[in-house]
């Protein structure tokens, strides 16, 4: 009974840890844009001051009427990447049900279009319209952040992001691809990447590399899906990951007027 009691406890343990490593890894992936969501909100500033500015000088109307616009909109842009992080940094809910794998990458990409904006990156983006898949929409989008970040670190300037949102009820699935124009992955290292603390990324200018974690996650993310997930790489051309999720009809009474 001891022993059997030890093994329940070390069990339990083990998942509280594993939770504080996906909370701890979720806060990592919003550090690293840090810099570039920080150069966001001053360009916002920049934007709310000086319009004030022009609105005060201006006593007419549709200077005036032109200056609040740019404000509510800038303003807008700020609480819509605010709301993104504190969703992205706060949702812990473990709960998978019908989401919308189109409105989930979006949602990132509002979080990470500004770091891709400054090393240069061209995104392709190929979602056309809403596919549904049963997902927990947090962990989902942490696992994108995750592919996105290391497709950009993995890349110099001037390199393509491929994202793709695609259905494919022939199989049962709804798939998200992510792919990059980077360095490429060896291929006898291809097989262990997705390995607690092993990682192919060397230190920067700073002496910080990877943690092995991200990757790590990713799969155990994956697997508590009951999906999959696919890696190619080729040396010089780049990296490509594909996300499987069992696929799932939209809600009722959900109606996709995004190629209206």
């Amino acid at each position: 009974m001891d022993e059997a009691r030890e093994i329940l406890e070390l069990q339990q343990r083990i998942a509280v840890l594993e939770e504080e490593l996906m909370r701890a890894q979720r806060l990592s992936s919003v550090g690293a844009l840090a810099s570039s969501i920080t150069h966001e909100f001053n360009n916002i500033l920049t934007t709310v001051i000086n319009y004030a500015k022009m609105g005060l000088r201006h006593p007419d109307d549709a200077t005036r009427t032109k200056s609040f616009d740019r404000i509510l909109s800038a303003g807008q842009r700020a609480a819509k990447i605010t709301t993104g992080m504190l969703a992205y940094a706060r949702n812990s809910s473990d709960r998978i049900e019908p989401c919308d794998l189109k409105k989930l990458l979006e949602d990132v990409l509002m979080l990470v279009q500004k770091d891709l904006q400054m090393h240069r990156i061209n995104v392709d983006l190929q979602a056309s319209q809403s596919v549904w898949a049963k997902a927990n929409a947090s962990q989902i989008q942490q696992l994108l952040m995750n592919l996105i970040v290391n497709a950009r670190q993995a890349m110099g300037e001037n390199g393509r992001l491929k994202l793709i949102v695609r259905d494919n009820p022939a199989e049962g699935w709804g798939e998200i691809v992510v792919g990059d124009s980077g360095c490429g992955i060896p291929h006898d290292k291809l097989p262990h990447i997705f390995e607690s603390f092993y990682t192919t990324k060397k230190p920067d200018a700073r002496g910080q590399g990877g943690t092995g974690l991200g990757l790590a996650l990713c799969r155990k993310i994956v697997e508590a899906h009951q999906g999959r997930i696919r890696v190619e790489s080729e040396i010089g051309k780049g990296t490509t990951f594909t996300l499987k999720l069992p696929r799932s009809e939209s809600p009722a009474g959900f109606i996709d007027t995004s190629a209206a």
